[in-house]
């Protein structure tokens, strides 16, 4: 059956015409859904019954299952979900001074092969729905009794890869009759696929775009990320200027400093040139030591140092609070074996 939680309100107002129904029916369910997040169409108590049976027959509500929960001593709390599919994926709660912010998967596996990410070796399944994106962040509102207020998409999964699902699952997110969050609220992560950063810049979303830099020439970020062999530095800077332009929105740089290979002040010399006059940020990354991983996390004066040199020569840097190491739910360090069930 279907998935309601795949539907944008427009959607679910033509599903409900489809039916026999009135379209105001859809925004009912949509606050039952993402209001009072009920979990079953019984619970829809201002529909009808017979519009409840109808809804039972032809359509799901997607409710996951949690697996196993893990908690910080930051107080990060790392969530093992089954997709109610035989398989599983791992979403992530943080909790700062402005609110709770939530890092979801968008696939379960990944094709990309970033070398420095523990994610590299899931073998790639397929792609969420746009109402299994959703899920995650109901799931963790209900299991926590909070109000989530940023989504971040760097979990499992490249999310331009998963493009269609991902745009639609934001569009959820951000309906003002459903989550409510607001898009400049929601960051999505890219390792660069470059057609899909030109797609996403003509979608008129205020959302937050994260490019994984990680290097400052061919040689050295095809190295860490086989992304580079299709869509080489040349043109994924070409494509975030443009949706710079459409947008005029400042992009986010995320560069994970590895010991010895992208961190000495002739790299930071090489960002500074290639980032120039460019609406960005630059957010460093101390790079997680993964299983099997070639790449050491750089010194703390290292990183320290690279921050400074970007911020004197007129690039905004600062370096990510690392969050939730002690259960493996720091940055590109999701493993392979908790993703088995």
């Amino acid at each position: 059956m279907k998935n309601i939680k795949d539907y944008t309100l427009e959607e679910l107002q033509e599903e409900l015409i489809n039916l026999g129904e009135k379209k105001f029916r859809a925004e009912q369910i949509f606050k039952w859904l993402y209001v009072e997040k009920v979990k079953s169409f019984e619970e829809m108590t201002n529909l009808s019954k017979e519009l409840r049976e109808k809804l039972n027959k032809e359509y799901t509500i997607c409710n996951f299952n949690i697996l196993k929960k893990q908690e910080s001593k930051d107080g990060t709390i790392k969530y093992l979900f089954d997709v109610l599919d035989g398989n599983a994926i791992e979403t992530v709660l943080m909790k700062y001074h402005y609110g709770y912010s939530i890092c979801v998967s968008s696939q379960i596996g990944c094709k990309m092969g970033c070398k420095f990410c523990a994610s590299t070796g899931i073998n790639f399944v397929r792609s969420l729905s746009s109402g299994e994106i959703v899920e995650q962040i109901l799931a963790v509102e209900q299991d926590q009794n909070i109000r989530i207020s940023n989504v971040v998409f760097m979990g499992i999964g490249e999310p331009l890869d998963n493009y269609d699902n991902v745009v639609k699952a934001i569009r959820i997110i951000n309906d003002q009759k459903g989550l409510s969050i607001g898009a400049r609220h929601i960051s999505i992560s890219t390792s660069g696929l470059v057609p899909n950063i030109y797609r996403l810049a003509k979608e008129n979303i205020q959302c937050t775009l994260s490019i994984s830099l990680h290097a400052t020439n061919n040689k050295k970020r095809s190295s860490m990320m086989p992304v580079n062999n299709a869509y080489p530095i040349e043109e994924l800077i070409k494509a975030c200027k443009e949706y710079i332009k459409i947008t005029n929105r400042r992009i986010s740089f995320e560069y994970a400093l590895a010991k010895d290979n992208n961190d000495n002040k002739e790299d930071a010399k090489e960002l500074v040139k290639l980032l120039h006059g460019m609406l960005c940020h630059v957010n460093l990354i101390p790079i997680n030591k993964i299983e099997n991983g070639k790449f050491d996390k750089s010194s703390n004066e290292n990183i320290m140092k690279f921050r400074d040199y970007l911020n004197d020569h007129g690039i905004v840097a600062t370096i990510r609070r690392e969050l939730g190491s002690d259960i493996d739910a720091a940055c590109r360090t999701i493993k392979k074996k908790e993703l088995k069930k």
